[in-house]
């Protein structure tokens, strides 16, 4: 279990995230009335990809203590995989609040209405210096989840650079239609990327094999362990993306030992442990055994 339980325990206690989490929240909120007050959508497509950010960094750290509770009668595998139920639903609300603004944004580009740009560009500064302090109180930070954060407050940035360089535009030029357009590009960036999360996630639902696990190379490599004769049925899934499970049937010499068993059942172990395979189940064959009930 080691170094993945550790990962998930760093994630509660580390500030960074605490910070990112309210920062991104109050600022979502901020913006959103920001938005509807200079009528402009980009800053209300800007501020929906925000309070997704939001939402998947709460869900993310309320869920992770969830899954830290451990195995008990009622999820035998434990809770890791709540994590992922906060993905999907994370994913479909901001799939749900993005399509509906492309929609509200194509209806209103002929007849749009030039938004407040003085209001726009004090928004979009607020935004970058925002977001830049919170990238800054992330630049030392090593786990995966804090790097995730990281890139989304990146791109945070380069959305309001975006909006700064359009309300620019906007206050000298009458152009309404450019924050229309500018909305369309923002909320097609955040379906994109849901999309892409979403189709992660079912993955995992539905048992496939964790991209970060060859499984040919495995069984080859497998094979060269000592006293291994032939390796069947091996199944390799992942409960959350980061902790992967597997089964697998091995074929041993007639004359095996039960302590040289152990050995190899140890040496399987520590090579699937390197994988991020932490939860294995071994059964032994014999040569000539009756494969035929057990599915192998």
């Amino acid at each position: 279990m080691g170094s993945a339980h550790h990962h998930h325990q760093e994630y509660g206690k580390k500030s960074g995230i605490k910070t990112a989490f309210f920062l991104n929240l109050v600022f979502s909120l901020i913006e959103f009335t920001g938005g509807l007050l200079t009528n402009s959508m980009a800053i209300i497509a800007d501020a929906f990809h925000d309070i997704g950010d939001a939402a998947a960094i709460g869900l993310g750290w309320f869920l992770q203590k969830v899954s830290e509770k451990g195995r008990d009668k009622k999820f035998s595998f434990g809770y890791k995989r709540f994590s992922i139920l906060g993905a999907v639903i994370n994913s479909i609300v901001l799939l749900v609040g993005s399509v509906l603004i492309v929609f509200h944004s194509i209806t209103q580009i002929s007849n749009a209405t030039q938004p407040h740009t003085s209001g726009m560009i004090v928004l979009a500064i607020a935004g970058i210096i925002v977001n830049g302090w919170a990238v800054f109180k992330l630049l030392r930070s090593k786990s995966l989840n804090e790097q995730a954060i990281k890139l989304h407050l990146l791109e945070d940035i380069f959305g309001w650079v975006a909006i700064l360089i359009s309300a620019i535009v906007m206050k000298f030029i009458d152009f309404p239609q450019l924050d229309k357009i500018l909305s369309i590009l923002i909320a097609g960036w955040v379906i994109y990327n849901a999309l892409k999360n979403l189709v992660k996630t079912f993955k995992i639902m539905l048992q496939g094999i964790p991209l970060d696990v060859p499984v040919d190379d495995l069984e080859l490599q497998l094979q060269q362990i000592n006293g291994i004769k032939d390796i069947h049925d091996l199944h390799v899934w992942s409960l959350d993306g980061n902790n992967h499970i597997a089964t697998l049937h091995i074929e041993v010499a007639e004359n095996t030992g039960n302590g040289k068993k152990q050995t190899i059942k140890n040496k399987i172990r520590q090579f699937l442990s390197k994988k991020h395979i932490n939860h294995v189940t071994i059964e032994i064959d014999n040569p000539g055994d009756d494969c035929t009930l057990k599915d192998c």
